[in-house]
C-alpha cells in the first residue's frame, strides 16, 4: 500500500558528489512515481557558502547553513550527507538518525571508522543508513555482497579500488612515465587532488578494504585493521621488468576469510597479465569476489566521479523510497554478526618481487640464497639483469609464496650485507 507521495529529502554538501546528486535526481524527475510510486524531491540543501552554491541550484530558497532546521523538521523523511570526513558528518548524521530519518552517505572515512555504531542506531530507530557509494563510486557492491550474493560464504574479496592511483600505474605503464611525472599528470586532468596523500599512499583504498571485508565476512574490520602501501616507492624499472615476466603492476586491496582469520590489505603488487584486473586501466575500478557458490565474479567501472558516485547515492535513495513505500525499512542493517581475528600482515602469506642492487662479485648470490634459506625463504627465480659502470648488479628475486615475517626478517639481514648497496623495491605478487 502506497505511503507517500512525497518523499522529502535534505541534502548535506553541495560539493562534487552533492552536485551530481541534485542533477541525477532532477533528471529522474518523471520516471519517479512508476519506479517508485512516488516523488523524490529536496528540500533543504546545508551549504556553508549560500551565495556560491546559488549559482548551482535553480530555488536558492532551499539552501541553508543551518543544521538545525534540517534535523528539527518532521517532514524531512531523509538526509543524504555528501560532506565528508569525520565531523560534523558524524555528528550529523547520528542526530538524523535519532530524530527518525533515513540516511544515506558516500562518506568512506567515517564508515569505515564508526560503521558498526552508525548501523545499531539506525536499527534500534527502525530506519534505514545505507552507504553504497562509499566503495568504487558507481559500482554497485554492498548490495550485491548483502543481497544477491548472500548464498555464498564469501573468501576473499580483492580488486583496483581507487582511480587516481590506477591512472598513476597505467601511465607508468603504457607511456613509460616515472612516478612524478604521472602523478602531475593526473593532478592536471583532475585525477588527483591537490594533496594527493590519500591515494597516493594507499588510505583511500585501505578505507574501502576495511568496508569491504566487514560487508563480505560478517565481521567487523575497521580502518586500523588494515595494513597499507602506497605506490610512491614504484618506478619505471619495476614496471618494465614486470612486463617481462609477464605481470602488470596494480595497487591492489585484497581482504580474505582464512581458517586463522581475516587478511585486510592494501599494497602495490604484481599481477599476471592473463587477469582480469590486469587490463582494468585509467581512473576505472574492479572488484573480484570469490564465493562458494558463484566462484569468481568481477565488478567494473567507474571508481569516482560526479555522476557515478551520485548514480549510487540515487540508488541507496530510491532504495529507501521504496521500503518507506511498503513499511519494511531496515530489512538488511549491520551484518557482522561473526567476531573473527583479524590476521597481523606478518602471519600472511605471499610471494614476493625484490630488487636490490650489490657489488658484481663472486659468492653474492651464494650470500644472499643462504639468508633466504635461513630464515625459510624459498626462492623461485634468482636473476642478474645488468651491471652498472660503478661495478654493482642489479639483481631480480622472486620467492616462492612465504609467510611475510619470514621474508622481512631476510630482508633485515640482507640490508646488514656489506656487499648489498640498497634494496631498490620491495613487492608483493599476487597469487589467489
Amino acid at each position: 500500500m502506497v505511503q507517500k507521495k512525497v518523499l522529502k529529502v535534505a541534502l548535506l554538501g553541495l560539493g562534487t558528489v552533492g552536485t551530481g546528486v541534485y542533477k541525477v535526481l532532477r533528471n529522474q524527475e518523471t520516471e519517479m512515481m512508476h519506479k517508485l510510486g512516488c516523488e523524490v524531491k529536496i528540500v533543504k540543501i546545508l551549504v556553508r557558502n549560500l551565495e556560491k552554491a546559488a549559482k548551482k541550484v535553480e530555488d536558492s530558497s532551499i539552501l541553508t547553513n543551518d543544521w538545525e532546521s534540517i534535523v528539527s523538521d518532521p517532514q524531512i523523511d531523509l538526509v543524504i550527507e555528501l560532506m565528508g570526513g569525520l565531523s560534523p558528518a558524524k555528528e550529523y548524521i547520528t542526530q538524523a538518525l535519532e530524530a527518525g530519518k533515513h540516511v544515506v552517505t558516500a562518506n568512506k572515512d567515517l564508515v569505515a571508522v564508526a560503521g558498526k555504531e552508525l548501523l545499531d542506531t539506525a536499527q534500534e530507530h527502525k530506519v534505514d543508513f545505507l552507504f553504497e557509494a562509499a566503495v568504487a563510486g558507481g559500482i554497485p557492491i554492498i548490495r550485491p555482497l548483502k543481497q544477491c550474493l548472500a548464498g555464498n560464504h564469501i573468501t576473499e574479496v580483492m580488486g583496483i579500488v581507487n582511480g587516481t592511483t590506477n591512472f598513476i600505474l597505467t601511465k607508468m605503464t603504457q607511456e613509460g612515465m616515472e612516478f612524478q611525472e604521472a602523478l602531475d599528470l593526473a593532478t592536471e586532468l583532475g585525477y588527483a587532488e591537490a594533496d594527493p596523500t590519500a591515494d597516493i599512499e594507499g588510505l583511500d583504498a585501505g578505507r574501502k578494504v576495511a568496508i569491504l571485508a566487514s560487508v563480505a565476512f560478517h565481521s567487523r574490520v575497521v580502518f586500523g585493521d588494515v595494513a597499507i602501501e602506497g605506490i610512491t616507492k614504484i618506478t619505471a624499472t619495476d614496471i618494465r621488468y614486470a612486463k617481462e615476466m609477464g605481470c602488470t603492476i596494480k595497487l591492489l586491496g585484497v581482504t580474505r576469510n582464512t581458517e586463522d582469520g581475516i587478511e585486510a590489505y592494501v599494497n602495490p603488487m604484481l599481477i599476471p597479465s592473463d587477469h582480469p584486473l590486469a587490463s582494468v586501466n585509467d581512473s576505472y575500478n574492479a572488484v573480484f569476489v570469490h564465493g562458494d557458490a558463484v566462484e569468481d565474479a568481477m565488478f567494473f567501472g567507474r571508481g569516482a566521479g560526479e555522476l557515478p558516485t551520485a548514480s549510487a547515492v540515487v540508488g541507496d535513495v530510491f532504495d529507501i523510497a521504496r521500503n518507506i513505500q511498503f513499511n519494511c525499512c531496515t530489512r538488511i542493517s549491520c551484518t557482522c554478526y561473526k567476531d573473527f581475528p583479524i590476521k597481523k600482515m606478518e602471519d600472511t602469506y605471499n610471494s614476493y618481487y625484490l630488487r636490490l642492487q650489490a657489488e658484481d662479485r663472486c659468492g653474492v648470490l651464494a650470500e644472499l640464497t643462504k639468508i633466504f634459506a635461513e630464515n625459510q625463504v624459498s626462492i623461485s627465480e634468482i636473476v642478474q639483469k645488468k651491471t652498472r659502470s660503478n661495478g654493482l648488479a642489479e639483481i631480480v628475486v622472486i620467492t616462492s609464496r612465504v609467510r611475510e615475517g619470514d621474508f622481512q626478517t631476510a630482508v633485515k639481514f640482507i640490508r646488514e650485507l656489506k656487499r648489498v648497496e640498497k634494496i631498490s623495491a620491495l613487492l608483493r605478487v599476487y597469487q589467489k
